[in-house]
């Protein structure tokens, strides 16, 4: 960006500078900035940017933001701002209209990062595509994630989380999408939230500042059709939408209006996932044969259906996060698939007062589909109410990682397909390492 660019985007009061310079980069990490660097300190709880004002400097920026009245002396430009998140947030939706990419916003309670992976192995079969790196679906991820576009982008898809009330409308606001896809909305982040409505209300926050030329993609149950207030076109979708004619182990292939399409991975979830990567690529004039390319390249990432063999177990490890639902979805995916089963379960986090009863409810839906001879570990304390309810099935809680992993080597005969599921505080990474140590 230019200085003057620099200047305008974020409404900053000058304090010093000098003739305008050309093709100045944005850095809020001492760490890695470069000579030439404009440093932008950002702020958190325990944490404040502004600190680090000198270092940044010596570092080689040619200046910084402030908010306070002391800066280095020796920096060449000096931009006072009230707020510099506010501040990063400006200067990236600058950036987003300089470079102007078509924008694909993702959302939803489970399922944003592996659609959004979906979505770039689409999308970039035909287009200069830039992602959200991992999982950094916040503020600060959506800015790093804007200002990594290239001159020649022609699409940015942006994942967006959330915490509670009002965050993805910052979010979109400062986005601007011309595609925002709803994944779903279920009971992750209830206990933040207090209701299904809310929760919904929540993740139609995406299209508040979607484009009235746009599209919103959003999964088809009654409370994303109620909440969402966007006045352009929607599509609605749900796995009735589509025709299944293969399920296998890592691999499912489906028609979807009037066109067979192929993922490399199991599970109807991940073909309501391929489904809204389908429309996003319409969306953007793709042919079908290029969408259906595009999905045969998405390979699963990690501690998503991540296969791994280990000591005679083949080990699926789809513990990256947990809620409810996906928990209910995947195991049903992986026990309709795998012989000699093993479903280690774990704690779900952030499902407030009503945790416990939403773990008893996991529990009563998997008794049902299961089939004889299942063995299921559970550990740590709240998925002691998912065993309490695996009535009539080889059940075993206990508290530890360690314990987890110490159980199936003993207990888990070989060739046993064994399947991970639990929230990310979780650390089921750890049942692994343990067993490989062994």
């Amino acid at each position: 960006m230019k200085l003057e660019e620099i200047i305008s985007a974020s409404g900053a009061q000058v304090i010093k500078t000098i003739e305008t310079i050309d093709n100045i980069e944005i850095s809020t990490d001492t760490r890695t900035i470069k000579k030439g660097d404009f440093y932008l300190p950002l702020k958190g709880a325990n944490f404040d940017g502004e600190n680090f004002l000198d270092k940044a400097i010596e570092s080689g920026a040619i200046g910084c933001f402030i908010t306070r009245d002391d800066y280095p002396e020796n920096a060449k430009i000096v931009l006072k701002v009230s707020d510099t998140l506010e501040t990063y947030l400006k200067l990236a939706n600058f950036y987003r209209h300089k470079i102007a990419p078509k924008v694909i916003a993702i959302t939803g309670s489970s399922g944003k990062t592996t659609t959004k992976e979906m979505v770039f192995a689409v999308l970039k079969e035909k287009f200069n595509t830039v992602k959200t790196l991992s999982n950094h679906n916040n503020e600060i991820g959506l800015c790093q994630t804007i200002f990594s576009m290239t001159p020649d982008t022609e699409v940015l898809i942006v994942e967006m989380g959330m915490r509670g009330l009002g965050e993805i409308e910052l979010l979109s606001r400062y986005a601007e999408p011309d595609v925002a896809i709803i994944t779903n909305a279920g009971t992750a982040h209830l206990g933040r939230l207090g209701s299904l409505d809310n929760i919904a209300i929540a993740k139609c926050e995406i299209a508040q500042h979607l484009n009235p030329q746009g599209v919103l993609i959003a999964h088809d149950c009654e409370r994303l059709r109620k909440f969402n207030n966007f006045a352009g076109k929607k599509t609605f979708f749900s796995i009735s939408g589509a025709k299944v004619i293969e399920r296998k182990a890592g691999y499912t292939k489906f028609i979807y209006k009037e066109d067979e399409y192929e993922i490399f991975t199991e599970g109807d979830f991940n073909v309501e996932n391929a489904i809204s990567a389908i429309e996003a690529g319409l969306a953007l004039q793709m042919a079908p044969a290029e969408i259906n390319h595009g999905l045969a390249s998405y390979k699963p990432i990690e501690k998503r259906w991540e296969a791994e063999n280990i000591a005679g177990l083949n080990i699926i490890n789809d513990s990256y996060n947990a809620n409810p639902e996906s928990m209910k979805a995947s195991v049903a995916a992986f026990l309709g698939l795998y012989p000699k089963p093993v479903v280690v379960l774990g704690d779900m986090g952030e499902l407030g007062e009503q945790e416990a009863r939403l773990h008893s409810q996991v529990g009563e839906a998997l008794a049902k589909i299961a089939p004889e001879g299942t063995k299921f570990l559970t550990v740590g304390n709240l998925s002691r109410n998912i065993a309490d309810a695996l009535k009539g099935f080889d059940v075993t809680s206990v508290d530890t990682n360690k314990e987890a992993a110490e159980f199936l080597q003993k207990h888990a005969p070989k060739g046993s397909n064994v399947f991970l599921k639990a929230s990310r505080a979780m650390k089921f990474e750890e049942i692994i390492n343990d067993i490989k140590k062994e």
